[in-house]
C-alpha cells in the first residue's frame, strides 16, 4: 500500500503556469481613514466605481476616503403613513359621509 501513495506534492493545490503573457488588470490604490485613527489601503480596478466608505479591517467602523471624497447625500422619501394611504383611495368628501354613518351605528347600538 505504501508503494502507491502520492508523495511530494499537494493534490490541485498549486499551479505551475507561469506568469510570463498574462497581463493583470489595471488597478487604483484607494487610502481610507477610519474615525478612530486607523489608515488601510484598498485596491480597486480602475473600472470599478469606487465607493466613498469603507469598513475599517480593524475596528468595524465606517472609513471615508483619504482624499476627501464624500459620499452623496440619498434622496430620502417620506414615510407613507396610513392617512397618506387612505387617501390615495378616498376623498375627504367620502370620509366624512363614511364617518358620519358609523356614528349613527354607534350611537344606536344599546351599550350594556
Amino acid at each position: 500500500m505504501a508503494d502507491r501513495a502520492l508523495r511530494g506534492m499537494g493534490l490541485g493545490a498549486k499551479s505551475f503556469e507561469d506568469e510570463e503573457g498574462v497581463e493583470f488588470a489595471a488597478r487604483k490604490v484607494l487610502g481610507f481613514d477610519c474615525p478612530k485613527g486607523h489608515h488601510f489601503d484598498i485596491t480597486f480596478s480602475t473600472e470599478a466605481e469606487l465607493p466613498a466608505e469603507w469598513e475599517c479591517p480593524r475596528c468595524g467602523a465606517v472609513a471615508a476616503r483619504s482624499d476627501g471624497t464624500q459620499p452623496e447625500d440619498k434622496q430620502v422619501k417620506p414615510p407613507r403613513t396610513h392617512w397618506d394611504m387612505l387617501l390615495e383611495r378616498r376623498s375627504i368628501s367620502e370620509l366624512e359621509e363614511l364617518l358620519a354613518e358609523r356614528l349613527e351605528v354607534v350611537r344606536n347600538t344599546p351599550h350594556y
